[in-house]
């Protein structure tokens, strides 16, 4: 059963990491993608090996459209599935590099290709840990598995065995006129998300976290997180090497209640950790 935090982590996704488009442009949904030939039918996944992806698409062979990592069982999945059917160029998916721990990105994708996924978007008989495809339909999951043929290489990180699996794959596509790219079955042009320009807080408008503040300090190489109630009063002194498990701490305990305040402390935890790696003076910014 997921933990609490992991059950966390899902929501946040879907609440903040949505596979709706955010432009017209191919590749439909935005990511840190690698495109060669959009007009051409290979399209390489590298699954949890993020060095990888650039490698491959440093120099690329004739027949490779896209390149990209894909390190979660759920959201990464469905941008891979958004954007490949909306570009019909695309023929066969090679997954390789070696799979992220838990998530377990190519396993997952082997059981897409076998089973498609169940009346409550969940992916059968996957081994990852939340392998769930929320934003995405089944229509589309259909559409995706009649499109591409799935060629799994996983644990295969070597970069010119991988070229010459596309060059293959290339050769014997079928010729294709040039594609025009459509919007993922369903979704038109009007639904697509808008952008919207971010803007900070007047500092006189914020609300305060009625849980307290935090004065964050480095003591040789150790994160301090001095934990103060609006009285002055100091509740507690929170320490550890690495940002991510003293906010995991300070959220799994309750001792911040608001997102924004929370988000506030990630980054000035994520950046006491780069200045201890980096041997940089810390100095907390104000909220």
């Amino acid at each position: 059963m997921p933990s609490r935090m992991e059950n966390l982590g899902f929501w946040l996704s879907r609440t903040f990491a949505s596979t709706k488009a955010k432009q017209s442009a191919w590749p439909y949904v935005p990511g840190t993608y690698f495109v060669s030939d959009p007009q051409a039918p290979v399209a390489v996944c590298t699954l949890g090996s993020v060095d990888l992806a650039p490698a491959i698409a440093a120099d690329p062979p004739d027949g490779l459209c896209i390149t990209g990592k894909v390190q979660t069982e759920n959201i990464g999945i469905e941008k891979i599935i958004k954007n490949v059917i909306s570009n019909p160029a695309i023929r066969y998916l090679i997954c390789v590099g070696n799979e992220p721990p838990k998530h377990l990105t190519g396993a997952t994708l082997v059981s897409l290709f076998k089973d498609g996924i169940d009346k409550n978007n969940r992916i059968p008989e996957s081994p990852g840990m939340r392998p769930m495809l929320p934003n995405t339909s089944t229509q589309e999951v259909e559409a995706f598995r009649s499109q591409v043929e799935p060629i799994f290489l996983i644990g295969c990180t070597d970069v010119k065995e991988i070229h010459d699996k596309v060059r293959a794959l290339a050769a014997q596509a079928p010729r294709r006129q040039t594609q025009e790219f459509q919007h993922p079955i369903g979704l038109e042009a009007a639904e697509v998300v808008e952008r919207i320009i971010a803007t900070g807080e007047v500092p006189e408008r914020i609300k305060l976290d009625k849980a307290g503040y935090f004065v964050v300090n480095l003591e040789n190489e150790i994160i301090l997180v001095e934990h103060y109630s609006y009285k002055e009063k100091l509740l507690r002194i929170i320490e550890g090497h690495d940002a991510r498990s003293i906010y995991l701490t300070i959220v799994r305990n309750g001792w911040v209640s608001k997102l924004d305040h929370a988000a506030y402390l990630g980054k000035e935890l994520t950046k006491a950790e780069l200045c201890i790696r980096h041997d940089l003076k810390y100095l907390q910014d104000g909220a």
